[in-house]
């Protein structure tokens, strides 16, 4: 039986590798190796826990640093862990660090990777995910992208992409059925971009402008956040700050806000797959999709902009454009067909 080492370590990457981990196993062997990048339990082991994903072969526990340590350090424990499996493949997801650190081992090793949401673009890189995003698809073999404008991107750098729709809204449609609709009237807002988060200047003017709106905000704190928080959560009594939820909690939370305010790209997706309009704290996207018909607007970090944006309600039509819900079927048939 052939051998593919899936590699994750952050919170979205565990969320897209339920349905396709599940499908792989009743072909392949997989074995997960979790780089440690999210360590804290409410955003690492609870996801496993609550989609029933596969408990990691192993955990690198590299945890926070910067991004060249950070990296670094999974380079070097991945190294050694796949001169040891010898697999087929790599399966890498998104544009973390452990993404690229996953690409860039596997790539030298002359090991096929396939990659996961391939061919997304900011176009900014100034961001860390950009040059992550731009590198692991340089080094994939297999390059599955969820939408027609990522197609148009990789075609633009001269890669060939599949067109295998969208991971996160296959996932999305299977657990639709189980989110529960109460009538409940509040923004939900999330920050953690390190433009945002860094920055005094810049947090600060996000948070006047949630605690200056006309409702109640739900906030999931991210670690990152965490201390520069813990003596002023007294200034932002409209700001209902809470522990970081899990996959389904933050279904429901958007499922039943009245808007999404986030710098989180996967937010902006899951805002626009649920109908829900989102204020993007950023100046660009890669999800450029989200943007027709006003469904996700940009604002970046600025008070005013946040305040305006929030208190306009007109939008357009939802339109189809992450595929059919089919994605992991078509991602394991394609590997299957790679590596027979």
């Amino acid at each position: 039986m052939k051998k593919i080492v899936t590699i994750l370590g952050a919170r979205p990457q565990f969320i897209k590798a339920k349905l396709i981990s599940d499908k792989l196993r009743k072909d392949f062997k997989e074995v997960i190796i979790h780089t440690g990048q999210h360590y804290d339990h409410m955003m690492s082991d609870i996801f496993f826990d609550e989609l029933k994903l596969p408990k990691p072969d192993y955990n690198l526990g590299v945890g926070s640093r910067s991004h060249a340590e950070q990296t670094g350090l999974m380079m070097k424990e991945i190294e050694e862990l796949l001169f040891r499996i010898k697999p087929d493949m790599v399966l890498v997801y998104g544009d973390t660090n452990s993404t690229l650190a996953g690409a860039l081992v596997a790539a030298k090793l002359h090991i096929p990777i396939a990659h996961v949401e391939a061919g997304l673009r900011s176009f900014n890189r100034r961001m860390p995910e950009e040059i992550n995003r731009i590198l692991t698809d340089q080094l994939s073999s297999l390059l599955f992208a969820p939408t027609a404008t990522a197609i148009g991107n990789l075609g633009f750098e001269r890669l060939s992409a599949h067109l295998t729709g969208d991971i996160m809204y296959e996932m999305i449609m299977h657990y639709k059925p189980y989110l529960k609709n109460v009538k409940s009237d509040f923004y939900l807002a999330t920050i953690h971009r390190p433009s945002n988060t860094d920055n005094p200047i810049n947090f600060k003017s996000i948070l006047k402008a949630l605690n200056s709106l006309d409702k109640k905000v739900i906030l999931p704190v991210h670690p990152r956040v965490k201390n520069f928080l813990l003596d002023k959560k007294d200034f932002y009594g409209n700001i209902n700050f809470i522990d970081p939820v899990s996959y389904m909690y933050m279904l429901s939370l958007i499922y039943n806000c009245c808007k999404v305010i986030t710098d989180s790209g996967g937010l902006q997706k899951e805002a626009y797959i649920l109908s829900k309009q989102c204020i993007t704290l950023r100046e660009d996207t890669e999800w450029v999709e989200t943007l027709h018909g006003n469904w996700n607007v940009l604002v970046g970090n600025d008070t005013k902009k946040i305040i305006s944006a929030v208190g306009k309600d007109t939008v357009g039509d939802i339109k189809s454009i992450f595929g059919n819900g089919d994605t992991s079927t078509q991602i394991v048939n394609l590997i299957t067909k790679f590596l027979n």
